[in-house]
């Protein structure tokens, strides 16, 4: 069992806000997106927002502008609109809908593992760690060169994400 002791101990190993994420270093691990043939760009229009939605979506914009997520994009060949959505817990989440995208992203091979072998590995083990404690896919970005791929505009502009999201294919096989 983690306790606060540890915690302390290993406080510098430890992320507790989105400004202490370093992430995986690139030269380890990027996310790809790979088209299976040579596709056309999906520029779709921006979706009307509920005015009502305005102040937190900006507050969302800025936090992960601030902390390093996103950054704004002049021209963008691939566009998606923002979708806000109320969570359970009646907050709002900004969402991203990348079927069209999804569609032409060619399939990665590699297969996930059984979780009861994951499980059968860990098992027994006093202390383990999952890397996804916190934020997990936002420690992995998005290579350079697709960016352009996975751009979203809305009424404060057009924004790119450098780190990995889910709703992509093959983010699942890239974060094992």
């Amino acid at each position: 069992m983690c306790n606060k002791k540890m915690l302390k101990e290993y406080k510098d190993v430890v992320v507790w806000t989105y400004k202490d994420l370093r992430g995986i270093p690139p030269h380890l691990t990027q996310h790809q997106i790979e088209f299976d043939t040579n596709i056309h760009a999906s520029h779709q229009a921006q979706y009307r927002m509920n005015s009502n939605y305005d102040v937190v979506v900006k507050q969302d914009l800025d936090t992960l502008l601030a902390i390093g997520f996103i950054t704004p994009m002049e021209k963008a060949t691939w566009l998606y609109p923002i979708v806000v959505v109320l969570k359970k817990n009646r907050k709002l989440q900004i969402c991203m809908n990348f079927q069209k995208l999804n569609i032409v992203t060619k399939k990665d091979p590699y297969h996930l593992p059984i979780m009861e072998e994951v499980l059968d590995m860990v098992a027994g083990h006093e202390v383990y760690s999952f890397l996804d404690g916190f934020s997990s896919y936002h420690h992995i970005t998005i290579t350079p060169k697709n960016r352009y791929k996975i751009a979203f505009i809305i009424d404060w502009g057009t924004f790119v994400w450098i780190v990995m999201l889910s709703g992509l294919k093959n983010v699942p096989p890239t974060y094992q």
